[in-house]
């Protein structure tokens, strides 16, 4: 019996590493200082040193401190957080968050 529990068990916890690893999908989260931003593409430099090219599609959206943006919000120097999908052998930006995050809400606030 202590078996059939043990194999159960194992079998759940597997699954649940399983239903995490889907949930997250085949994107890639770039992190890092940008370095160079063209039309069609954003370069940006990891904190290992590596450089990292992400391409622009017409439906990326920009995210400035938690407010929608555009690409002439973003400036050579900003930290970026890039979400993007593998196409190829180019990675295609869907979101690109920069800036400061938003302010987290007073205490007061929260318990209303």
């Amino acid at each position: 019996m202590r078996r059939i529990g043990s194999a159960i068990l194992l079998f759940l916890a597997f699954s649940l590493v399983t239903l995490a690893t889907l949930a997250h999908g085949t994107d890639k989260h770039v992190l890092g200082t940008v370095t160079k931003i063209t039309d069609s593409e954003i370069t940006v430099q990891a904190q290992d040193g590596s450089l990292q090219v992400v391409k622009i599609a017409p439906d990326t959206s920009f995210v400035k401190s938690g407010a929608s943006a555009s690409i002439k919000d973003l400036k050579v120097g900003d930290r970026v957080v890039i979400h993007a999908k593998p196409v190829g052998n180019d990675l295609i930006a869907h979101e690109v968050r920069f800036g400061k995050p938003p302010a987290a809400a007073p205490a007061a606030a929260k318990a209303q």
